[in-house]
């Protein structure tokens, strides 16, 4: 089984794949598309807009919570495509790590000129 660091390992060169092969600038839906094409050739179990379940005081909401990519079952993947990130994308990355009860997620911002600069590890 592998670790954390070893998948995000993995996760980190498919985006570096994707965005050396499609650049900057287009729609966050054609990155998740790409991503998760590339991640599943690299052998890795991807889910694509899993739904995140909101549970209330016991009660179950009705919601279309979506996260973008759950990579084997651990490794929640936020994708963006713009110019400057907000604070309200870190703070929607760890509700939805908190609601999974999982530890560790990644936000990609495939809007960034360099690469380098658009993946934050968000650990809980």
């Amino acid at each position: 089984m592998m670790t954390d660091n070893e998948i995000t390992y993995l996760i980190r060169g498919a985006v570096f794949e994707v965005y050396n092969a499609l650049g900057p600038g287009l729609l966050e839906s054609v990155y998740e598309e790409a991503l998760c094409f590339e991640l599943q050739n690299r052998g890795l179990m991807v889910e694509r807009q899993k739904h995140v379940p909101v549970v209330y005081k016991g009660h179950v909401l009705n919601t279309e919570l979506r996260l973008d990519l759950l990579v084997e079952d651990r490794i929640i993947v936020e994708l963006k495509s713009v110019e400057e990130m907000k604070p309200v994308f870190y703070k929607q990355l760890r509700t939805y790590l908190k609601l999974l009860n999982k530890h560790l997620g990644l936000l990609v911002n495939f809007g960034e000129n360099d690469m380098h600069e658009g993946i934050h590890r968000i650990i809980l």
